[in-house]
């Protein structure tokens, strides 16, 4: 099977966002159909967004299952991630550099794996 890459990854949210972030938040949840269109082309298998204030900061987590060899969302011209790519502009703090947490342990069954060999 190709290569799995399991990440868990902690963005900051520029201060004063929050509303612009419940914002993209919806529209990403409203326009889930185009959004997993997108994720084939990615390879990406699995894609959660988590959230989370932390000592006053506002911070989103990606995880993601993903092969290798996908298109990646900044060079996308699907206008879903075009939109997706004006919302991090705005509301990821660029001057803090994003946190990728240690994977440990990585329990997919066969079962599964053997269907993401499909996609």
């Amino acid at each position: 099977m190709d290569q799995i890459n399991v990440e868990l990854t902690r963005f900051k949210v520029k201060s004063g966002k929050t509303q612009k972030v419940d914002e993209w938040l919806t529209f990403l949840n409203e326009n889930i159909h185009d959004v997993l269109v997108t994720l084939e082309g990615e390879k990406t298998y699995v894609e959660t967004i988590f959230r989370e204030i932390l000592d006053g900061n506002e911070y989103l987590y990606w995880y993601s299952v993903q092969g290798t060899g996908g298109q990646d969302v900044e060079t996308s011209a699907h206008w879903i991630d075009q939109k997706h790519m004006e919302y991090w502009e705005e509301c990821i703090d660029p001057t803090y550099r994003p946190v990728d947490l240690t994977t440990e342990v990585v329990m997919i069954p066969e079962k599964v794996r053997g269907t993401m060999r499909e996609i």
